[in-house]
């Protein structure tokens, strides 16, 4: 049975996505409540929060909740998607550096798998929000390592690594590591003239919302290629 099925309604499951990204530390009852009713809750929100936490306890065993003005979720050994796809993203710049294309290729793809998945869907407060900028984090760091991995591999791996660059591109248009990614993508692949558009749309775009031209290793790529 998936674990979800036996968390008790809405609020366990938000209660129980804060326990876990939390679980390192004790946690104050009122930032809990703030967590699981941040827009209104019931009139007794301790008491409402005391049942949560009862069906919680009684779902998750042999996992436990300790604490009572405090609580902490204690889960053991655990994986949790989330901390994984951080943890895979370390090893992939990390080997991008050692320009270890085959491992930082493989790791960078458990990072992409998590980042996309999104984070509670449907569901709205502000520590929400804050996990899926931090999965969209991820997901840029993870397609750009994905992009330059394949790139490194060469062959049958770069029309991937294309795509990771016209993603990036489309995901954050400002940000120029995106835009070498697709131009060094497209260079290989032979088609300079369209890795120079993109140099040229990055330009335009740096142009009209900063009023900045690209940077030093932008320039050098460009000129690379004219070259």
């Amino acid at each position: 049975m998936r674990a979800e099925k036996a968390l008790p309604g809405r609020q366990g499951r938000l209660a129980f996505a804060y326990l876990v990204l939390n679980r390192h530390r004790m946690i104050p009852r009122s930032e809990l409540i703030e967590a699981l009713w941040s827009t209104g809750g019931p009139d007794d929100t301790e008491a409402a929060l005391n049942v949560v936490l009862s069906r919680l306890r009684r779902a998750l065993a042999p996992a436990r909740i300790e604490g009572r003005g405090t609580v902490r979720l204690v889960l053991g050994e655990t994986w949790v998607d989330i901390e994984a796809a951080e943890d895979a993203i370390h090893r992939a710049e990390s080997a991008l550096v050692r320009e270890d294309w085959a491992k930082a290729w493989a790791a960078s793809q458990g990072a992409l798998f998590t980042a996309r998945r999104g984070f509670l869907p449907g569901e709205d407060a502000d520590w929400i929000d804050e996990v899926r900028r931090r999965l969209d984090g991820l997901h840029i760091r993870a397609l750009e390592a994905y992009g330059t991995a394949g790139l490194g591999l060469g062959g049958t791996e770069i029309p991937a690594a294309r795509e990771a660059g016209r993603v990036l591109v489309g995901s954050a248009p400002l940000r120029e590591s995106g835009h070498r990614l697709l131009m060094r993508a497209h260079a290989a692949e032979g088609n300079v003239a369209e890795a120079l558009r993109v140099y040229e749309r990055l330009r335009v775009t740096l142009r009209d919302e900063l009023g900045i031209e690209p940077s030093e290793p932008t320039e050098r790529l460009y000129l690379e290629l004219l070259g």
